[in-house]
């Protein structure tokens, strides 16, 4: 059976039977849950636990993105937390409305921003959401561009050194990759956390953000390994070497320097500059070169 995202839209994937199966599979699941269990509720608390909130007792203001029918969101409450969850699955909503959880409740595209004021919230977590902003399910649709529009606006809005949880099932390596530059180049700091790297049902992973300047701290826990314990650095040795993959994986903000603005065939400022001394020694009345040779000029003053 393929994932929901290679199916259909998620608005379309998840509509109403849809929606109240996935809820009441959930609970069966969780019920009967064990420590390597991958129930929402299970990934959720993880998520919660990588977002490493002070223990102030002082409740905070915690986006749950990709919400769903509120399961993640209950998990928020538990803890005290207040929590606004975006889907953009109606039937969803109305299941979470239905279930009457605690939390804000918005009908909205996360591709298209998440709309909220700057530095207004204490953290963010999704289970299982931003996979789908990899997929073009409209013509009008362009994952680059929906995904530098949800990484700018996550940032934007989180207070400065909060952290924000995205666990996501890639399809690829080169998928992953595009998530994670992405929200480098939004100007978070951070990597991937991966538990259970051995297992291939089990395995789960986790980018973990930090939103601020480089001087925060960002150093990110250890995946978990087998029987719930934290991986050590020979199981990271093992898992990059055998497997493909890293317990954890840092990925620096800093962006690479723009390189100098060529034209399409190639004759940029430096062929100009040879170009015009090759006029002089020929005899010809050349003007002198100043900082603007080689500029384009706009069309308008």
């Amino acid at each position: 059976m393929p994932r929901p995202e290679f199916q259909a839209p998620p608005d379309v994937f998840y509509n109403e039977s849809e929606a109240r199966k996935y809820t009441t599979s959930s609970r069966i699941i969780e019920i009967q849950a064990s420590k390597r269990s991958t129930s929402p509720s299970r990934i959720s608390e993880r998520a919660l636990e990588l977002l490493a909130l002070p223990n102030d007792g002082v409740p905070k203001l915690l986006l749950d993105i990709g919400c769903g029918s509120g399961l993640s969101g209950e998990t928020l409450s538990e803890h005290g937390h207040h929590w606004i969850g975006y889907d953009i699955s109606k039937s969803m909503l109305d299941v979470a409305l239905e279930r009457e959880t605690e939390g804000d409740l918005l009908l909205a595209d996360m591709g298209q921003g998440l709309g909220l004021r700057p530095g207004v919230v204490d953290g963010a977590i999704s289970i299982s959401a931003v996979q789908w902003l990899c997929n073009a399910d409209k013509s009008s649709h362009d994952p680059r561009a929906r995904l530098k529009a949800f990484f700018g606006s996550l940032y934007r809005c989180l207070a400065r050194g909060a952290r924000a949880v995205l666990q996501f099932y890639a399809d690829n390596v080169k998928q992953s990759e595009m998530i994670v530059t992405f929200a480098m180049r939004a100007g978070f700091a951070g990597g991937v956390v991966v538990d259970w790297p051995h297992s291939s049902k089990a395995k789960k992973s986790y980018l973990v953000l930090t939103c601020g300047p480089p001087s925060i701290n960002t150093s990110l826990p250890k995946g978990k390994g087998e029987n719930g314990e934290m991986c050590s650095d020979d199981d990271d040795d093992e898992s990059s070497d055998e497997d493909g993959d890293r317990t954890v994986g840092i990925y620096e903000r800093n962006r690479a320097k723009k390189k100098q603005k060529t034209k399409k065939n190639g004759k940029g400022k430096d062929w100009l500059l040879k170009k015009k001394e090759q006029m002089r020694r020929r005899g010809h009345d050349v003007p002198a070169d100043t900082k603007y040779t080689g500029r384009k000029r706009k069309s308008y003053f």
